[in-house]
């Protein structure tokens, strides 16, 4: 009997250790309904999911670094970044108060190659700092935000300290246009998000750069005895976050439809939140792809579902604070009991 009642309660603690959370996200999300029962429309589902894409793009930058043991606190900065210069290429012609009034119309694909290019080098400098100077990546990265948060507002300033507005009609078209399949409205975020999300995935499951990434996560002395090159992986994945941050951030630029240097502040804690709910374990070497978007679309829906019902903004903070505290410590008890 005793030893009946012990097994019990390991299952219990083993249980609250493995769904705990999902437990806490759950009650919230039924107290949301309870309160407001017309949070579950399709118009809610659809901006949901319309928040989600540019969201999920975000965590999958930083889930590679999470999967190394490492993380990213410049995330958001480096959104802000990409958006300014991002808006300020992409303003209509028409636009009297056009930041560059001698640039003509630049196409898309090119605006997006010199930002990506521009988070490709912040994502460089930050594996550089983090692979060869050893510096670790939570120093490494917070003083990297502080830099780009510098640079971004000295670049607003130089353009005129005022939200980036009036942009041409094709980004707006490219960031808030939609298409309708058999009468159901489709984000073309969501398809951005999308091709993101089998880019990621294939990246990591059938590519020998993504089985050198969970070596390094999960040992990266056993990964360097085995031949990996762990400075070479933990700088390339740098490199691509950075890529990852700067498409999302001019996205959000074209969704949100301005941009200031504030753009971007504190996108990297729901991004790291995503991830740590959707599995990625910040001890290394474990997250799915498809675990990631779980995880985007469940802190999406407390958030828009907190915002719906009228919860004070301050409050949110602290609900989500406290969600990602609670997300990590039942990640490291998982572990330890692993070990």
């Amino acid at each position: 009997m005793e030893l009946a009642l012990e097994k019990k309660k390991i299952n219990i603690k083993s249980w609250l250790r493995d769904g705990g959370l999902y437990l806490v996200l759950f009650i919230l999300l039924a107290v949301i309904i309870i309160k407001e029962p017309t949070f579950l429309s399709a118009r809610n589902f659809r901006n949901i999911l319309t928040q989600s894409s540019v969201r999920t793009i975000l965590a999958l930058g930083v889930a590679g670094l999470i999967v190394t043991q490492g993380t990213d606190l410049s995330a958001g900065r480096q959104v802000g970044l990409s958006a300014v210069i991002g808006a300020t290429l992409l303003q209509a012609v028409t636009n009297v108060n056009k930041v560059f009034p001698n640039i003509g119309e630049i196409p898309i694909p090119v605006v997006i190659l010199i930002v990506t290019a521009i988070g490709a080098v912040v994502g460089l400098i930050n594996g550089v700092v983090v692979a060869h100077l050893s510096v670790t990546p939570f120093i490494a990265t917070l003083g990297s935000s502080i830099v780009v948060y510098g640079a971004t507002s000295l670049y607003f300033d130089y353009v005129g300290a005022s939200p980036i507005a009036g942009y041409d009609p094709r980004f707006t078209q490219f960031a808030q246009g939609f298409f309708k399949i058999a009468g159901i409205r489709v984000n073309y975020l969501i398809i951005y998000a999308a091709i993101a999300t089998i880019f990621i995935w294939v990246l990591w499951n059938k590519t020998i750069f993504g089985k050198n990434l969970f070596a390094v996560g999960g040992n990266p002395e056993a990964a360097k005895v085995s031949g990996v090159n762990v400075k070479k992986t933990i700088l390339l994945v740098y490199i691509l976050s950075g890529v990852f941050y700067a498409f999302g951030g001019l996205l959000e630029a074209g969704r949100v439809g301005s941009a200031t240097n504030n753009l971007g502040n504190m996108y990297e804690l729901d991004a790291i939140a995503a991830c740590v709910v959707g599995g990625v374990s910040f001890s290394g070497g474990v997250g799915t792809v498809p675990g990631i978007v779980t995880g985007v679309l469940i802190f999406t829906v407390i958030n828009y579902g907190l915002t719906y019902i009228g919860v004070n903004p301050y409050w949110q903070f602290i609900i989500k604070g406290a969600i990602i505290v609670l997300a990590v410590a039942l990640d490291t008890l998982k572990y330890v009991k692993k070990k």
